[in-house]
């Protein structure tokens, strides 16, 4: 579907807010922008039609299996819109949109279960499960479906009403996914709003949103949380990350190296929980590298569109802007570029992919999330200097542990501290699994049943057992 034949948004005003193809860097099209004046009637229909959502179960599940259905028939519409204004490969957008019905899917066969509690007093002690009202999900614009999906679909399925705000680099994509979900689902029960700031903060703010469901970066992610209170709306906050992949003496770089190479440059590097940091054996190091190097100097770079396209640009000027910085100063401060460590010629936010060597321990490169194309590979002397090492950021997203002997390597991961940890890959998630950070990286749990909960309220009933005569 041609993006002139988006369904309107709520609260269309006559102001637009301008879309940039990153892989030419020129304005291809644009979006509503809403004025945050106009979220109040935008939220009170979404309390109105929350008293309906809320009061039938069986038809929320039918509802979702619908729109999963929908978000299906509408896959290469989606996927290519989604390429257009956010750069990554036309093959992961599919894969995006696929993981948006999937999750759309499970969620609409996970319902809450009521548990009575027994503890020796004469009542019977009943835990059932209530919605919460109006959320507010606020979505970056790396995954802006998927991670679209992974807020409202459990809040949806748990009778929540939503109001989805997506980044203002990438509202296409999720309008038209919000015009293909408003045939199946009820007026009013999922609202996507679009514009630049201050819109987000005051959805963030606003008094009758009861939950706010918000995925950036920490400085934006504690701005949110301190909007939040003034209405004590309950905050699930998944706030980027620094991951470590640790390298054990017994790895296997030949048998690794593809894998690890994709688990930090996939979209083009632009994953919360990709690889951020590699630690290797000092008698491994160079052969990681080169190994390393090797694929980022032969993968094929361009315009997600084109077919042939592995990695493509880096989505907006400011990232961009960024990861020059953040290379440069690595650089500067005596790092090498085994590969790439540069933009290439031509238009568009292009970075050639970058695998860095000789870095400083306390580089940025190292230190923060760099969110691009760009590795910095560390040698270690010993095991418990590299867990130190990884364990020595703000973050705590993910990690991983690469080695021969499973047993030693799980006993190495369980010493990292992070939410999640994988061996010998890495960035793997189930629909079933509870997702969250540590430290600085978040707050509150996504996926799985975890998900749909963090969406409810426990409401208890007591009653007297029935005396006998």
């Amino acid at each position: 579907m041609p993006t002139s034949e988006l369904a309107p948004l709520a609260g269309r005003r006559a102001s637009r807010l301008p879309v940039v193809d990153p892989a030419t860097g020129e304005v291809f099209d644009d979006a509503p922008q809403l004025e945050p004046d106009a979220l109040d009637a935008v939220v009170d229909r979404s309390r109105r039609a929350w008293h309906g959502w809320r009061s039938d179960p069986a038809a929320r599940t039918t509802a979702l299996r619908a729109a999963a259905d929908a978000v299906e028939a509408a896959g290469d519409s989606l996927a290519r819109l989604l390429t257009r204004e956010q750069g990554k490969p036309l093959a992961e957008s599919h894969a995006e949109v696929a993981r948006t019905a999937a999750r759309l899917r499970w969620f609409a066969e996970l319902a809450p279960r009521t548990r009575r509690i027994t503890d020796g007093r004469p009542v019977h002690s009943e835990i059932r499960w209530r919605s919460l009202g109006p959320v507010a999900a606020i979505v970056p614009w790396n995954f802006p479906l998927q991670l679209a999906a992974a807020k409202f679909a459990p809040a949806l399925a748990a009778g929540n009403t939503v109001v989805l705000k997506p980044s203002p680099y990438t509202p296409l994509a999720t309008g038209l996914l919000g015009s293909v979900l408003s045939t199946v689902l009820p007026e009013d029960v999922l609202t996507v709003v679009t514009g630049r700031e201050p819109l987000g903060a005051r959805l963030a703010s606003h008094p009758g949103i009861r939950h706010v469901t918000f995925t950036g970066s920490v400085p934006t992610g504690r701005a949110v949380a301190g909007a939040a209170t003034a209405s004590l709306a309950r905050v699930t906050l998944e706030l980027g990350g620094n991951d470590a992949a640790v390298l054990l003496e017994d790895a296997d770089v030949g048998r690794i190296a593809d894998r690890l190479f994709w688990a930090a440059f996939r979209n083009c590097g632009q994953v919360c929980m990709a690889v951020k940091r590699v630690y290797a054996p000092a008698r491994l190091h160079a052969q990681v590298v080169e190994a390393l190097a090797e694929r980022a100097r032969t993968v094929a770079v361009g315009p997600g569109l084109d077919p042939d396209t592995r990695i493509g640009p880096v989505n907006n000027a400011a990232q961009l802007a960024r990861v020059e910085q953040i290379t440069r100063r690595a650089l500067a401060d005596g790092a090498r570029a085994a590969a790439g460590g540069h933009r290439p010629d031509g238009p568009g936010y292009f970075f050639a992919p970058t695998v860095l060597t000789d870095v400083p321990p306390d580089s940025p490169v190292v230190t923060e999330e760099q969110f691009g194309p760009v590795l910095p590979v560390l040698p270690y002397r010993t095991l418990d200097e590299a867990v130190d090492a990884a364990n020595g950021t703000g973050f705590g997203l993910g990690g991983s542990v690469w080695g021969t002997d499973l047993d030693r390597a799980e006993a190495v991961a369980d010493r990292l501290e992070c939410g999640t940890a994988w061996i010998n890959h890495h960035a793997e998630l189930s629909l079933a699994q509870p997702f969250a950070g540590v430290k600085d990286s978040g707050v509150g749990v996504a996926g799985g049943p975890w998900g749909l909960y963090g969406n409810l309220r426990p409401f208890v009933v007591h009653r007297p057992r029935e005396e006998r005569g």
